[in-house]
C-alpha cells in the first residue's frame, strides 16, 4: 500500500482537470502551471517541518557496493560542469540502497545514480549553471507568454526545480538519490519519458503527458524504491529520499525528520549542521542580473 499523501497527491496529478477544448500547447502549460504552484506549496511546507537531526554520517556508495555482486552505476559527469559528484549517503540508509538495487538487478534492471550528496556551494552553482537557468527562464517565458520574466517566477521555479535554500534541498542531507534506470543486457535506459534532468511538463512523476509504457516504468520503478523505504518526490521522476523532511511529510508519518542539511568533510567523515538552513542562496537583485546574462545567451543562440 502507498502512503496516504502519496496516493493523494498521485490521483490529483493523473486527474488533473484540463480543459479539452485547448490546444495540446495550451493543455500542457497549464498542467505546467499547476503542478509548479503545487510544489511551491510543498516546499513552504518543508521550510517549516521539523527536523531532528541524529547526526549519523555518511558512506560512499560506490565502495560500500564492491562487494555486494551488484551491477550499479553512477554518472561520469560533473555537477554545474564543474564539481565532482559526492555519491554518498546516509550509513542507515546503505543497506536499503543494497537492497532496492539487488531487486533492479533481478529484473534485469542497472540502477545508475545520476547524483547524491550535494554540498552548499555545489547546490548554488546548480541553480545558477548557464544551460539550467536559460532552461528555467525559457519555460517561465512560455508559461507566461511574456517578453519580460518577472524575477518572482523564475525564484519560484528555481525553488521546486533545483532549491534554493538548504532546508529544502534534502541532497544536501544525504538522504537524496536522483537515479536512472538502464536495461542491463545493452545498458540502454528504460524509458521514462525524457532523461536525468528533463524540464518541462513530463517532469511531473504522473504527467499525462508521458507514455503509457513510461508512466508503467515510472510507476514499477517508484514500488521498488517504496519497498525499501525511498520516496517518490512527486514533481520529478528521477527524485527519491527516506528519513528526511520530503519523506515524512508525503508519508504523513507525524515524526520529524532524521536528516538535515548539512555540512560534510569526507576525509574524516565528520558532519555539521548547517546552522541557517533557511537563509537563500541568492537575492532577487542576483536573479535579475542572471536574467540579463541569460536573455543575452538566448538571443545570440537565436540569430
Amino acid at each position: 500500500m502507498k502512503p496516504a499523501r502519496y496516493i493523494s497527491k498521485t490521483n490529483f496529478m493523473l486527474n488533473i482537470n484540463i480543459n479539452k477544448e485547448k490546444n495540446d500547447t495550451e493543455r500542457r502549460l497549464v498542467y505546467w502551471s499547476e503542478q509548479m504552484e503545487m510544489a511551491y506549496g510543498f516546499m513552504n511546507s518543508i521550510i517549516k517541518y521539523p527536523v531532528e537531526e541524529c547526526g549519523e554520517s555518511l558512506m560512499f556508495l560506490p565502495e560500500a557496493i564492491k562487494d555486494e555482486g551488484l551491477s550499479v552505476q553512477f554518472s561520469h559527469t560533473k555537477l554545474a560542469g564543474k564539481h565532482e559528484r559526492l555519491f554518498y549517503l546516509r550509513k542507515g540508509l546503505v543497506k536499503d540502497f543494497i537492497a532496492l538495487s539487488r531487486e533492479m538487478n533481478n529484473l534485469d534492471w542497472t540502477l545508475r545514480v545520476e547524483d547524491g550528496f550535494r554540498s552548499k556551494v555545489m547546490q548554488k552553482d546548480l541553480s545558477l549553471q548557464e544551460n539550467i537557468f536559460d532552461n528555467v527562464l525559457q519555460r517561465v517565458l512560455w508559461e507566461t507568454k511574456a517578453k519580460k520574466p518577472d524575477p518572482n517566477l523564475i525564484l519560484r521555479r528555481l525553488t521546486v526545480l533545483v532549491a534554493t535554500c538548504p532546508k529544502i534541498g534534502t541532497h544536501m542531507s544525504g538522504s537524496a538519490i536522483d537515479i536512472s534506470v538502464l536495461k542491463t543486457h545493452d545498458l540502454s535506459e528504460v524509458n521514462r519519458s525524457g532523461p536525468y534532468l528533463e524540464l518541462s511538463e513530463l517532469t511531473p512523476m504522473y504527467s499525462p503527458f508521458a507514455s503509457d509504457d513510461a508512466i508503467s516504468n515510472r510507476t514499477k520503478i517508484s514500488e521498488i524504491m517504496y519497498r525499501h523505504g525511498f520516496i517518490a518526490y512527486p514533481y520529478e521522476f528521477w527524485h527519491y529520499s527516506k528519513g528526511d523532511a520530503y519523506a515524512e511529510l508525503l508519508t504523513d508519518s507525524g515524526k520529524p525528520a532524521r536528516y538535515g542539511p548539512v555540512d560534510f568533510d569526507p576525509p574524516s567523515g565528520t558532519i555539521t549542521p548547517i546552522s541557517n538552513p533557511k537563509e537563500m542562496f541568492y537575492s532577487q537583485e542576483d536573479i535579475k542580473k542572471k536574467i540579463k546574462l541569460s536573455l543575452k545567451r538566448l538571443k545570440r543562440k537565436i540569430r
